[in-house]
């Protein structure tokens, strides 16, 4: 009986833990979005004002009106999504060749690439700039496209779960006459499925988000992304943070699509935290 009652006891604790944690992290968001409805005296009021007297839902129309931000979301979600079509095949093919080929080196070259990962990415910018000035990519898509499409994140995560896959199914297929091509996309990847899903997920995440590098090379109006053209809004339209219930209208509906999109796939990217490879 006391056993049972301390095992209650330290689930009702973890739980309680969990539920103060997920707050924390919820907390800000929450604090976007109540603002975006809050007048500009209700967002500085002291004590703090949780929820206004009066929703202000009409900053959204605002400051979805007062700049382009369909354009500038459908830059940055087009980018995003071209970026991780070709960093999940550059990296499944690596992973494959990693995992399913013997040649000499092969430890030597996966060490070497692992390496480049400890590299700060602000170290590349000058070199990378160059070469995208030399090729005249400079103030377009494709240039932010192709300077990500290598993620060594991504060879990685995939070579661990291409490991657990049991080498007789790839032999097996290799006899029935299979071409490397067909094995990686019709036996591997169905048995790593959560692997690639996680891999988008943080990978769009990430270059949706992306702030720095893309401002160097992005300069027109019509082509930047979201997070430069937040910026944009928080310097012209927002007066360096006077209209700070249109900045956050701006912000909420600017990080809305990558909620929408977690909330889709997060069963997938949770299977992956305990995926071993193969289906149950």
């Amino acid at each position: 009986m006391l056993n049972q009652m301390q095992v209650r006891l330290s689930a009702t604790l973890k739980h309680a833990f969990l539920i103060i944690m997920s707050f924390v992290m919820f907390f800000p968001f929450l604090w976007m979005v109540t603002n975006s409805i809050k007048t500009r005296d209700e967002i500085w009021a002291f004590p703090p004002v949780w929820w206004p007297e009066s929703p202000q839902w009409h900053h959204f129309i605002e400051a979805w009106n007062a700049a382009p931000f369909g354009l500038y979301i459908f830059n940055s979600a087009f980018t995003a999504t071209v970026i991780v079509l070709i960093q999940l095949v550059n990296s499944a093919m690596m992973a494959y060749a990693f995992t399913q080929f013997r040649f000499k080196g092969k430890n030597v070259l996966f060490a070497i690439i692992l390496g480049s990962y400890m590299v700060p990415v602000a170290a590349t910018y000058v070199p990378s700039y160059v070469i995208i000035s030399q090729l005249g990519l400079m103030d377009t898509h494709t240039a932010v496209i192709i300077s990500n499409s290598i993620s060594v994140f991504g060879i990685f995560l995939f070579r661990q779960a291409f490991l657990q896959v049991p080498y007789g199914l790839v032999e097996a297929a290799r006899v029935d006459g299979a071409s490397h091509w067909r094995i990686l996309w019709q036996i591997i990847f169905p048995l790593t499925k959560p692997t690639f899903i996680t891999l988008a997920l943080i990978s769009f995440i990430a270059m949706y988000n992306n702030y720095l590098w893309p401002s160097l090379i992005l300069n027109s109006e019509d082509k930047l992304l979201i997070t430069k053209g937040l910026r944009q809004f928080f310097i012209q339209e927002g007066a360096y943070g006077i209209q700070w219930p249109l900045i956050m209208a701006a912000s909420t509906f600017a990080v809305a699509p990558l909620l929408f999109i977690f909330a889709i796939a997060q069963k997938w990217f949770v299977a992956a935290i305990g995926d071993r490879g193969l289906k149950e």
